[in-house]
């Protein structure tokens, strides 16, 4: 038996595989873009398979489709949703700009999938009705960028806020040495501490679900060039209508269809966003090496759990393996930001030709922040434990306490005493009660390290 069939398009005869529901274009595609073996996000497949769905609804509404063609085209992209034939759609993502070949193989798989069903569906006429891939791939870049924010993203930030939450709580009145420049400062608390990386994390959230607005507003019904030809008056609007009840979304027609075809303004918005929550979580993760560094010649403020040995040398050392691996992830998400802004150029005339490239990246930017928010809530924060003792060591021998004592002496006062107390290795509340005139009793209510993480004058 053959293990090839011969499929035909505009172009002649391709030999496609026998068991694959794909055609001629799809494989046309296969052939031409051996790049990098990464096939599109399986969350961009059924967003494309979703705006199918939401199609066929439309066309049938407006009399265009049969039901039983409908019905077809509908299970199928239901079963493609359900991730039923993942195999099926091998594209590379580094094909045609527009993303021609991915809707062609969403198209062609759907029609396989209703004519083995004793349905006979075009490709182009039935699944791709009312539609161009200049509609199609940028509203799936609006549908699937928007679902993985709200299903992925943002519940895995609010898991990382609610961690920090509780360890913050906990650690409300564990006082530490501030830093700035990497040198020591003026007191804080561990609380204080944690706390600001979550307010990080909540304006990141604020700033990512208010990108999602501008998402909500598709290009579909645009079809080639944004004018809408090939597709009815009120196609679009039949379209959000369906899409909306499948999706749970409220997305909405774009007015000015041109703008989401010849540019993806939207998109590169979000990615700048997503760099944005990339930079903050790179700023925890290296606080918490930083805080973990040692465990003698380092801060060892805190011990982050041991998850691994950390050398194929060294015996019993144990490296922090979270925060690194975070780190590594939010590079690579700077990267993809950057080339999205350069994607974001790629609009010539009506149609911008790098779509393929944003979808995928803006995609992998939201795994790899997601993943790495629930890691460090889960394997770093929550259990790391403190060491509390050489945290209030650290504070006590401080010489920047004796900021506090400027009101009362004087900066270059105070800057001796600090001076001194560094040099001989004194406890600097002994030399400032040699040297400031003031009492023990005043020297300990202005110098409490407590009391200074809360500022104001003693």
């Amino acid at each position: 038996m053959s293990q090839f069939r011969t499929e035909t398009d505009s172009l002649g005869d391709v030999q496609v595989p026998e068991d694959a529901l794909w055609g001629a274009q799809t494989q046309r595609a296969v052939e031409n873009f051996p790049v990098s073996g990464l096939a599109m996000p399986a969350p961009f497949i059924t967003a494309v398979a979703q705006i199918k769905w939401a199609a066929a609804e439309a066309n049938a509404s407006l009399g265009l489709l049969e039901n039983d063609q409908r019905d077809a085209i509908v299970t199928a992209c239901q079963a493609v949703i359900d991730g039923e034939h993942p195999a099926q759609f091998p594209v590379d993502r580094y094909q045609t700009g527009s993303g021609t070949s991915t809707n062609m193989n969403v198209n062609e798989v759907v029609a396989a999938i209703c004519r083995n069903r004793g349905i006979d569906i075009h490709p182009n006429d039935h699944v791709n009705m009312s539609q161009s891939s200049n509609d199609v791939i940028p509203t799936a870049i609006h549908i699937s960028a928007v679902t993985a924010v709200q299903e992925r993203l943002i519940p895995a930030l609010t898991h990382l806020c609610g961690t920090i939450y509780e360890r913050e709580s906990a650690f409300s009145d564990q006082v530490k040495t501030g830093r700035t420049h990497l040198m020591d400062a003026m007191p804080v608390t561990l609380g204080q501490e944690l706390r600001t990386w979550r307010e990080q994390l909540l304006a990141c959230r604020h700033r990512l679900e208010a990108s999602m607005d501008d998402l909500l507003a598709v290009p579909q019904g645009g079809t080639a060039v944004g004018s809408g030809v090939n597709a009815g008056a009120e196609f679009a609007e039949q379209f959000i209508r369906f899409l909306n009840a499948n999706t749970g979304y409220a997305f909405r027609e774009l007015e000015h269809k041109f703008v989401g075809q010849s540019a993806v303004d939207a998109p590169v918005a979000l990615s700048g966003q997503l760099r944005g929550l990339a930079i903050v979580l790179t700023k925890m993760a290296n606080d918490l090496r930083w805080m973990n560094s040692g465990p003698i010649h380092g801060l060892a403020e805190i011990s982050l759990p041991a998850l691994q040995p950390g050398s194929s040398i060294m015996p019993g050392k144990v490296n922090p393996v979270i925060p690194e691996s975070v780190a590594m992830a939010a590079a690579q998400v700077m990267g993809l930001d950057s080339t999205v802004a350069i994607a974001g150029q790629s609009g010539n005339f009506q149609l911008n030709v790098m779509l393929p490239l944003v979808a995928a990246n803006l995609l992998d930017m939201i795994s790899l922040l997601s993943n790495s928010a629930n890691l460090l809530a889960d394997k770093a924060i929550r259990g790391f434990t403190v060491n509390t003792q050489a945290l209030d060591d650290g504070v006590g021998r401080n010489p920047v306490l004796v900021t506090a004592l400027n009101v009362e002496i004087g900066y270059n006062l105070a800057a001796d005493i600090a001076k001194e107390a560094y040099a001989s290795g004194r406890p600097v509340i002994d030399v400032a009660e040699e040297r400031s005139g003031l009492s023990r009793e005043r020297l300990e209510q202005l110098m409490d390290p407590l009391k200074l993480t809360h500022g104001g004058l003693t």
